[in-house]
């Protein structure tokens, strides 16, 4: 049958749940990665007045230890967990995976209680009984679903769907003058209990939008919704369009004033690094003016030198004390060419003392 195919399916895919809850471990889904599968349901859960009857066969419940155990592949542990199911959310497919994982080889079943009842012995629901009944059928962890089902479970219902377990907190429920509707399946041995999930209800969800009313009318009247449909007087519908456009202006003013401080972190910033740049040019500037004009200067040490360099060349050098010899004095080497030389006369020859000389007296 395709329900037993997709519960199959649904087996093909087990993980290691801790306990009862079918809870992972924090530690297995933290430091082990889940490998990539397209393998995956492709039409939703079907309803149980549409299936196939079962066969002729005598129904025989499956014990405790032996379901715990495993069953044969032809024959799945029916578990059944009914509620009310309105607003299906992550509380909702939690309870149904732990009612799904009780066992290694399950056939879930979920009864869903129609609007009369619910409204008799609940109170009024948000979704009405189809949407409910279409909620469940796209949960993954669903086998088969029940419309219409009991309030209270009778002998009669549980052999007509073959049902071995009932799934469910073990809180006791107290409703229709009883103080535990669950208490005669408990007595019968085959309750199995599922823990809620902390922090997530209808309840809470409701108490989430009661709470905030003013911001979800103000929510839908802004995408659209008429005053009539949100069931809002004229008036109420006004102060609501009043309260959205002061709050347009805030968000302008608020959004103004966010670009005002980034403006304004941004031309602190920029003084910062000019300020910082402004003293690292002066202090290089100080220093290299003291370096030239300072006591110590290099411009000092210009004039001192420039100063020596007159007083040289005004001054004249002093001679020595004692002079050296003509002897002592080195000849001073003389250059000639040689077409500028002169050859000196030769030596006249000596002449008579008594023709040229003057006699002496």
């Amino acid at each position: 049958m395709e329900a037993q195919s997709s519960s199959g399916l649904l087996l093909s895919r087990k993980r290691r749940r801790e306990g009862s809850n079918g809870e992972a471990e924090e530690g297995e889904r933290l430091g082990k990665k889940i490998p990539r599968c397209t393998v995956g349901l492709k039409h939703p859960a079907p309803f149980a007045d549409e299936l196939v009857p079962a066969d002729n066969k005598p129904y025989v419940r499956v014990p405790m230890e032996e379901a715990k155990r495993g069953t044969p592949p032809e024959r799945p542990v029916r578990v059944y967990a009914d509620g009310i199911f309105d607003m299906f959310h992550s509380g909702h497919a939690r309870a149904l995976m732990q009612a799904k994982c009780l066992f290694p080889n399950t056939h879930l079943i979920v009864g869903i209680c129609s609007d009369d009842l619910t409204h008799k012995y609940k109170g009024f629901t948000v979704m009405n009984e189809d949407e409910r009944y279409d909620a469940v059928t796209h949960c993954r962890y669903v086998d088969e679903v029940v419309r219409n089902a009991p309030w209270t479970l009778t002998p009669e219902f549980l052999t007509k769907h073959r049902i071995d377990f009932v799934a469910h907190d073990d809180l006791p429920y107290s409703s229709a003058g009883s103080d535990d509707v669950y208490k005669h399946i408990k007595e019968a041995g085959m309750f199995a209990p599922t823990q809620r999930t902390e922090g997530i209800s209808t309840s809470d969800i409701i108490t989430r939008i009661v709470r905030d009313y003013d911001v979800y009318v103000r929510r839908n009247l802004q995408r659209g919704y008429t005053a009539k449909e949100l069931n809002v007087g004229f008036i109420n519908a006004k102060k609501y369009h009043l309260q959205e456009r002061v709050d347009k202006v805030k968000r302008k003013v608020r959004d103004v004033e966010e670009k005002s401080k980034e403006f304004v972190q941004k031309v602190e910033e920029k003084s910062i690094d000019l300020i910082q740049k402004w003293e690292e040019k002066s202090r290089e500037f100080i220093g290299n003016f003291l370096q030239m004009f300072g006591p110590e200067g290099a411009l000092k040490h210009m004039l001192k030198e420039g100063k020596g360099r007159m007083l040289q060349a005004i001054s004249p050098r002093q001679s020595p004390s004692s002079s050296p010899t003509r002897e002592e004095r080195s000849p001073s080497p003389t250059f000639r060419l040689p077409f500028f030389s002169k050859t000196s006369p030769p030596p006249s020859p000596p002449h008579s003392r008594g023709r040229f000389s003057p006699v002496c007296c």
